[in-house]
């Protein structure tokens, strides 16, 4: 019998996992003091419903929206410790919102898709022009989920999606329900159905690139390329790409770097 815990255990296979947390919040603290932006945006009435923006260096030439939402197994972290990731693309000239969000169990992964809807209502409505969303890990799945024709987004903001680039993302959570994780998650069959893209159509004509460390885990590498699979089916500009030498924490790096490939892939559309 597979062992989903083990498949699913991404720091059991990254023995640093713990140094590289610890570098992501100090980086981000470093990003926030030098960076021009906006802090705790209020997208709705909760506590954690707040998203922060990050500017080019000509804020009224801003070429877009970048969107990315952060990882955590739908349990862990906020924007806090990822404002870091905004770097590459403000030095490409676009404008970067990050949103924290409510954690399971206090909530469930359907009010965390809301929540992310919601999110990139109130930025859409402040950032003109084309709009690109990416997300690692769990955030990799909301953003895909995003990219569903049942997220009720309205057509203003759909029509100006350009691109989805899903990191490392879970599209599929039936899985997850075999984990231990799932007595934090609390998610059930339909919750499962109803939440994984993988099993519901995209949006006419979206772009989505599902990216992975070919250092990951069989399993994510697993999802990456089931979810790719199945949205070609449809009429979707879709690839998948393994990045080599990079595993699950060490993939997001590039969002850092501009001009790095992750980044001209997504936004050089």
């Amino acid at each position: 019998m597979r062992d989903w815990d083990a498949a699913y255990h991404n720091s059991g296979i990254v023995p640093n996992a713990q140094v590289l947390f610890d570098q992501w919040v100090e980086r981000s603290k470093a990003f926030r003091e030098t960076s021009n932006n906006q802090l705790d945006i209020a997208y709705g009435s909760g506590e954690r419903e707040k998203l922060d923006l990050f500017f080019p260096k000509a804020p009224e030439a801003s070429k877009g929206l970048v969107m990315i939402v952060h990882g955590g197994y739908w349990k862990a972290f906020d924007k806090s410790a990822f404002s870091h990731l905004a770097k590459g693309a403000t030095e490409m000239g676009y404008t970067v919102a990050v949103p924290s969000y409510d954690l399971c169990p206090d909530t469930k992964i359907t009010n965390i898709t809301k929540q992310m809807q919601r999110a990139l209502e109130v930025t859409a409505e402040q950032v003109k022009g084309p709009i690109h969303l990416t997300g690692h890990s769990a955030g990799g799945h909301l953003v895909a989920r995003l990219g569903c024709k049942n997220a009720m987004i309205p057509d203003s903001i759909t029509g100006r999606i350009k691109h989805i680039l899903g990191i490392s993302g879970v599209y599929d959570l039936r899985p997850i329900r075999r984990t231990a994780m799932n007595e934090t998650l609390h998610i059930d069959e339909a919750e499962a159905l109803t939440e994984s893209p993988v099993l519901h159509e995209p949006l006419d004509n979206l772009r989505f690139t599902g990216w992975v460390g070919a250092e990951e885990l069989a399993e994510f590498r697993r999802q990456n390329a089931a979810h790719c699979a199945m949205w070609g089916g449809f009429e979707t500009q879709v690839t998948a790409y393994e990045d080599p030498g990079k595993n699950h924490f060490t993939v997001v790096e590039a969002l850092e770097q501009a001009d790095s490939l992750l980044l001209t892939t997504m936004l050089n559309t």
